[in-house]
């Protein structure tokens, strides 16, 4: 590895904002799975497969369990979460969407520094992950 005096080993700016982004989805994505993990095991809310049944679910394959408890794949979820069980895919996609929004705070950093070759990757990359998880492709677990 040579010596370049010109390069700076400090992180730019770019990377402090989307590290700080990073951060404040983590701890705010953790800390809602643990308020919705308390609000399952208090009963606060009934789950859609109670406990007692969970046991003759585990041998199954995805397939035969979606068709047995009438659970549909994809988005579907999203008008379950008033079971107690679905609830807590909120803060997984929150988590898993957390990366999105980094890409595209540091796009207008890039362009104010004039990179626009990496602001135009960011945000291609923010679309792709957007489209990707949105399931629109019909690919995946969709």
């Amino acid at each position: 590895m040579t010596d370049n005096p010109g390069r700076s080993l400090q992180a730019g700016p770019e990377q402090l904002a989307y590290a700080r982004i990073l951060e404040k989805g983590m701890y705010f994505s953790l800390l809602t799975l643990i308020i919705i993990y308390v609000i399952y095991v208090s009963g606060l809310l009934s789950p859609y497969i109670p406990l007692h049944e969970i046991p003759k679910y585990w041998t199954m394959n995805v397939h035969d369990y979606l068709h047995d408890t009438h659970i549909r794949d994809g988005w579907a979820w999203l008008g379950m979460v008033r079971y107690s069980d679905f609830l807590n895919f909120i803060p997984i996609a929150m988590l898993a969407g957390v990366t999105i929004l980094c890409f595209l705070s540091i796009v207008p950093i890039l362009l104010k520094q004039n990179d626009r070759l990496y602001a135009g990757l960011a945000l291609l990359e923010a679309v792709i992950l957007g489209v990707a998880a949105s399931g629109i492709l019909g690919t995946g677990g969709h």
